[in-house]
């Protein structure tokens, strides 16, 4: 960057000074007319060509040297010449000093260049659309003021002009009085105007020299003696002392500030002028028509219809155009309503679509059903494939099913991977038969990349009934599509009322182990895990009891699930983990080497998503005195696909030593490989398939609990077999080589003193006879 470009960035020195100059030149041809005009006129008359130097060097220095846009830099080198045409006009009034008795051609004519050349400029700034509507707007308003102006001139100002005065100085007179009020319209638009380049301070301050030259103009033409003076040696300093201060100001603030778009602000006293015009020549007609018409009053009547001429042009055009803006505004309000009722990704309808659909059939008493959809195990998917992947998956599924949508069966996406459809019926059957087509649709593969993955959803029905709002029947679906979550996912159920019965006694339900977790309801059983072989107690696993107050005792099946839906399973495990590392810490310290090495804590996979759970354990081990060995985490499979998060828990709990047990281990669809990924410790087949090892019983369940015993030998991994209830069953799992079970048949589960006396009774009698 050269100096001189820096320099150009702020104002230099002297900037003032024209302005100076021009105020001075001007206050002193204000204390000359102050003490009477005493002496020569020349003196009086030499303030008008010393203030209009002084303009012109002001517009020169800020079209020179300011950093301004080159289109405001051309603005202001015009306003120069326009004032070299001013400058003339004062000169030339400075030598006819002692013969100003009016307004002079060869005064008028310089000064009527410097305001034609003064409008040229501003109409080259931006004062409003640069459109063909736009200019004709313009040209009518100007057309309208300009015919207003000149009836007005001529048919009252010329009219008091005295005897004498030639024709062409009242031509001169009537040019530069309507080109000044011309102006002013200009410079008003440019000064209102949202995009104006100019400072709007600056155009408002040059507004002066029209309002001086129309009223300068008045009083040349047709004022009294006194008058004619005062103007005549004032107007030309008050225009350039405009014209230095608008430079000033533009110089001292080079960017136009920013003008907000709103209807109120852009209304101004400019834009009242062609109506002002309108009301002025009404008047005039008003007058005129009192009178004897004559050639003169004809004008002025031929005037008026121009008038009003124009004035119905531009309301017909101002008609055209809020027609117009009225058909784009209602496009965009359709744009807009589209774009709030419709998802974004999919283009189906939104949440808020779909529920304006639904009430919209329901207020007009039509047949109408809900259909609730949510993918199963999207989040693993997710998580898996990426979110670039996973969005294009969900739209996907969208388009899907909108193509098995029948005509009046609306779909929408509802968020994250929740679809819903509007069935037109109220027919049950007609419903359910709807949801198989659609799940049957969305269980077709689906190709993403080079990937072909095969989805399952669950759907939840809910038929509107009598007196039943939108948002109740999306409530009844949604408790119904999660309902066929709990069946086993892949299906849907329709809703009934008594599963919203159902979901109250649920809510009522978490709010009571709320107060169990912090009253000290809860209390820890102990479920022992014998060595098949020995008989000698190897572990225990912790449960959660429940006595309630006024229920008495509540089964974990019920408290549970209700814990994992509230999210009270993250604070019910916390209790667990802490008080079952606090007992095992008590009979370690009672029986010394003779208790059992480590518990056994179930951990949900709400308790594995949470980021701090690993510190958590660490804590808890650390304030306990155990070590990680001394902990094993049993978790089930559905956890361990869960997600990365889980996976990153599993792994970090792994390398910090505390070892892992895979719970329910062969109920899955993807036992085995988990194995490859999973950092298991322990394997505990499923209480299911040691039902299946009896004499006579399934021999599919036989062969899978045989291939875990082996599987765990080969992985060398400890495996555990749950729920033996007899000896039997005892028998044929030692003799497959399970090394260690649980079950009825060698304990229950027993509370922590009982459980502690185990540890120093002698082993159990675990063999069978063979008889």
């Amino acid at each position: 960057m050269s100096a001189r470009e820096t320099a150009g960035d702020r104002p230099r020195p002297g900037g003032l000074a024209p302005a100076a100059v021009a105020l001075a030149a001007t206050l002193a041809v204000v204390g000359w007319l102050l003490l009477g005009a005493p002496g020569n006129l020349y003196v009086g008359y030499a303030g008008g060509p010393i203030a209009m130097a002084a303009a012109v060097v002001a517009c020169w220095q800020v079209g020179s040297t300011a950093p301004l846009p080159r289109a405001v830099r051309s603005f202001w080198r015009q306003l120069r010449y326009a004032g070299v045409f001013l400058l003339i006009s004062a000169v030339i009034s400075l030598l006819r000093a002692n013969n100003n008795t009016g307004l002079s051609p060869y005064v008028g004519l310089p000064m009527l260049a410097g305001v034609v050349i003064l409008m040229v400029a501003m109409l080259r700034l931006p004062f409003g659309e640069r459109t063909a509507l736009g200019w004709l707007r313009a040209l009518l308003d100007g057309a309208t003021v300009a015919v207003a102006s000149t009836l007005i001139f001529w048919y009252v100002v010329l009219d008091l002009a005295p005897p004498g005065t030639s024709l062409v100085a009242r031509i001169a007179a009537a040019v530069v009085g309507v080109s000044g009020v011309l102006l002013l319209v200009v410079i008003g638009k440019a000064a209102a105007a949202p995009s104006a380049a100019v400072h709007p301070a600056s155009l408002r301050v040059l507004a002066v020299a029209p309002l001086v030259d129309m009223a300068g103009t008045i009083l040349l033409i047709a004022g009294e003696q006194r008058g004619r003076l005062t103007l005549s040696v004032l107007a030309l300093p008050l225009v350039a002392l405009s014209m230095a201060v608008s430079a000033h100001l533009q110089r001292r603030e080079p960017g136009a500030p920013a003008q907000p778009v709103i209807g109120a602000a852009q209304r101004s006293i400019f834009n009242l002028l062609p109506f002002i015009a309108v009301t002025a020549t009404a008047a005039l007609v008003v007058s005129v028509s009192a009178q004897e018409m004559s050639t003169r009053q004809r004008t002025v009547i031929i005037g008026a219809v121009l008038i009003a001429g124009f004035v119905v042009a531009r309301q017909l055009l101002s008609l055209h155009e809020n027609n117009i803006a009225l058909r784009g505004i209602r496009r965009q309000q359709a744009e807009l309503e589209r774009l709030a009722l419709s998802d974004n990704l999919t283009g189906l309808l939104n949440r808020t679509g779909f529920g304006m659909a639904l009430a919209e059939r329901i207020d007009e008493r039509l047949p109408a059903t809900a259909l609730l959809i949510d993918i199963d195990d999207f989040k693993m998917i997710n998580d898996t494939l990426g979110p670039a992947a996973g969005d294009q998956l969900l739209y996907h599924l969208g388009q899907r099913l909108r193509e098995h949508c029948r005509p009046g069966e609306p779909a929408a996406r509802l968020g994250g991977d929740e679809y819903a459809v509007l069935l037109p019926t109220d027919d049950p059957v007609v419903a359910e038969a709807a949801t198989a087509r659609l799940l049957a649709g969305l269980g077709e593969p689906f190709r993403i990349g080079d990937q072909q993955l095969l989805l399952h959803a669950s759907a939840g029905i809910a038929v509107a009934a009598d007196g039943e709002s939108a948002d109740e029947v999306q409530r009844n679906a949604d408790i119904a599509m999660y309902a066929a979550k709990e069946s086993g996912k892949a299906s849907w159920v329709r809703f009934e009322p008594r599963m919203r019965q159902d979901m109250t006694l649920h809510a009522r339900l978490a709010g009571e182990l709320h107060d169990a977790i912090v009253q000290g309801q809860l209390r820890l059983v102990y479920q022992p895990v014998f060595d098949l072989e020995t008989g000698a107690l190897h572990g225990a696993e912790a449960l959660v009891r429940w006595r309630h107050p006024t229920r008495g005792f509540v089964s974990p099946g019920d408290f549970i699930p209700v814990a994992e839906r509230s999210g009270l399973i993250v604070p019910l495990g916390s209790w667990v983990l802490r008080e079952a590392c606090e007992q095992l810490a008590r009979w370690r310290a009672a029986f010394g080497p003779g208790a059992i090495e480590a518990i056994n804590v179930n951990v949900a996979v709400r308790q594995l998503r949470d980021g701090g759970f690993v510190d958590e354990v660490a804590a808890v081990l650390s304030e306990t005195g155990l070590t990680s060995r001394n902990l094993i985490i049993e978790v089930t499979e559905s956890s361990v696909v869960d997600g990365w998060q889980v996976r990153e828990t599993l792994q970090a709990l792994h390398e910090m030593g505390v070892r892992l047990a895979l719970d329910d281990f062969g109920t899955g669809q993807s036992s085995l490989s988990l194995l490859r990924a999973f950092p298991v410790d322990v394997l505990k087949l499923d209480k299911s398939f040691v039902d299946g090892i009896a004499e006579g019983a399934d021999r599919g369940r036989l062969a899978v609990a045989a291939a875990v015993a082996q599987l765990a030998e080969y992985l060398q991994l400890k495996a555990v077999a749950e729920g033996i209830e007899n000896a039997e069953q005892l028998e044929r799992l030692r003799e497959m080589g399970y090394r260690y079970g649980q079950g009825f048949f060698m304990a229950k589960p027993l509370p922590a003193e009982e459980c502690g006396k185990l540890m120093s009774a002698p082993p159990v009698q675990v063999g069978v006879s063979s008889a």
